[in-house]
């Protein structure tokens, strides 16, 4: 898999609704190839080459995982499905659309099909304004220059005229800065981690992670779980209290929201089906002691998988000590969720079945999961 990689992408159209048709690609390449991070102005711009009307131009810059070449595959086809219509051997023409990529991070590649960065970026004025919008200081990974440095001396001198109407990130759509504080749940395995950090980077969000990687009663719980349980409930108590009091009383300026990977009640969840009745009631008082005055989120998603999805997600990411869980004991996990969630009606809830869903690394899923999240129609 790939990882996330910053491209740009320019885009242009002189034929029909222009301004719909920059707006489309853009809705359509934020569901096809990745996250619209930045929209630069619109700019209209002569036609060069060949008789026909003014042209609108602007850049994107788009966080994704896909290859340079699957990225390209994906412009072309969001071309065909605007209208784009190529006459062989005609050169330059009008088009309703008309989408290039610039840079895929710093990566030159030199294909039969492909050539990255684009050729012809520095005799372009109208591909080096928009970019002066979106990364002004950026280099060029061949020619070793500034963009700022590259439209001053492009022999290009094409007049260019902002036009006073502003493309729309699509990621608007999705009202999660209506929330203070999301908490995103699951069993094991379900994937709220991976959902809490890829919302937490496509939403400017404040990142909550549970720190279970650090703690030492983890492995010896599933060594010997009736030793350890409430050794380790103990453990996770004090250190969720900790962080999160110390992560909700630390506002951020530079954050919307905060979204987290647990809710300080998985606690009590796991707990009631580690311990025995005794050693529960008692922890049962020494939760409610402590978070008593603990900030509850604005929205909990449950995250549902069935049980055969979890454990190859579990066997797929490889941690050692996970590897002999039961089906059983996920199986009571589910049902202590679902029972405590039953009987919430301080929380506003949301459970979602992603059983069928792969997140993760299909972005239509991942997609169509922030829409069931936010009731995106």
């Amino acid at each position: 898999m790939i990882h996330a990689i910053n491209v740009y992408i320019t885009l242009g159209s002189n034929k029909g609704h222009k301004f719909e048709n920059l707006q489309q690609a853009i809705d359509l390449i934020f569901e096809k190839v990745g996250a619209v991070k930045a929209i630069s102005k619109v700019y209209q711009t002569e036609a060069v080459g060949f008789d026909g009307d003014d042209f609108y131009n602007a850049c994107v810059k788009v966080e994704t995982n896909l290859s340079a070449q699957k990225v390209l595959t994906e412009l072309m086809a969001i071309e065909n499905r605007l209208g784009r219509e190529r006459s062989e051997g005609a050169g330059y023409e009008s088009r309703t659309i008309d989408l290039d990529l610039l840079f895929y991070g710093e990566t030159e590649i030199n294909d039969n099909n492909l050539i990255v960065p684009h050729p012809e970026i520095q005799n372009r004025q109208f591909v080096l304004k928009p970019l002066m919008d979106l990364s002004a200081e950026m280099v060029h990974p061949k020619l070793k220059k500034t963009v700022k440095e590259l439209q001053q001396e492009s022999v290009d001198q094409s007049p260019l005229e902002p036009v006073n109407i502003w493309l729309k990130n699509p990621k608007s759509r999705f009202e999660f800065n209506q929330y203070n504080y999301i908490a995103i749940e699951g069993n094991i395995g379900a994937g709220k981690t991976s959902l809490a950090t890829q919302i937490s980077k496509d939403f400017n969000a404040k990142l909550v992670l549970e720190r279970f990687a650090d703690n030492p009663f983890l492995p010896k719980f599933y060594e010997d779980a009736k030793r350890y349980a409430f050794t380790l409930e103990m453990s996770f108590l004090a250190d969720r209290y900790q962080q999160i009091s110390d992560d909700l009383s630390q506002f951020d300026l530079f954050k919307d929201f905060i979204v987290s990977d647990y809710d300080i009640f998985k606690s009590l969840i796991f707990s009631k089906i580690t311990l025995p009745e005794d050693e529960f009631n008692l922890y049962r008082k020494l939760f409610y002691l402590m978070y008593k005055d603990i900030a509850k989120p604005d929205l909990y998603v449950y995250l549902y998988q069935n049980t055969q999805r979890l454990q190859q997600n579990i066997k797929h990411r490889g941690r050692d000590y996970e590897q002999n869980i039961q089906d059983e004991y996920l199986e009571k996990i589910n049902a202590g969720y679902l029972e405590f969630l039953k009987n919430q009606n301080e929380l506003k809830v949301k459970i979602i079945d992603i059983s069928e869903r792969d997140f993760v690394h299909n972005r239509e899923d991942y997609l169509w999961l922030l829409k069931e999240i936010c009731h995106v129609v």
